[in-house]
């Protein structure tokens, strides 16, 4: 009964967020995010003269070794073009005390939000891209489980849903 108790609790949760555009999130089914595994999401902007918010998600467990990950993201146009691109850190551990940041989700998985573009304006209506991959010492990021995007439109005066 909870199996379908659960997600139409969480559907119903989910579907009042007004501001969301598009939010998509890619598991990895290993709990681990190889180098070679470059998540791409694509979605619709419908209107060019409003202003945007773009985040990253992330989703890790105890096992992520670091206390921060670094992500490079490339933001394109329908034609492949690259409108943006950047290196972004952001912190997952408290560096001093080792503590997990984000949201707790079960046991030992944590849910993160960063902002990666704010008021964000859009040449032009139609599609777009952006592609996640990550920028570790390390091949193979353990503990890892999810990455994603979220888009929404910036309305004055709010923070958007960022999860610092």
């Amino acid at each position: 009964m909870w199996l379908f108790i659960f997600p139409v609790i969480a559907w119903t949760i989910f579907s009042c967020d007004d501001g969301r555009l598009y939010e998509t999130n890619h598991e990895f089914v290993k709990r681990n995010w190889v180098v070679t595994e470059i998540p791409t999401f694509e979605f619709v902007i419908p209107d060019s003269t409003s202003e945007y918010n773009l985040y990253f998600n992330v989703r890790n467990s105890l096992d992520y070794p670091y206390a921060r990950i670094f992500v490079n993201y490339q933001l394109s146009d329908s034609t492949g073009a690259e409108i943006s691109k950047k290196l972004v850190g952001n912190n997952l551990f408290d560096q001093k005390t080792g503590k997990p940041q984000g949201e707790s989700g079960l046991g030992d998985v944590y849910d993160h939000q960063f902002s990666l573009l704010t008021q964000f304006r859009f040449k032009s209506a139609g599609k777009y891209s952006i592609r996640l991959s990550q920028f570790m010492r390390q091949d193979t990021l353990p503990g890892v489980l999810a990455v994603g995007i979220r888009v929404e439109k910036y309305t004055p005066g709010s923070q958007g849903s960022s999860k610092k």
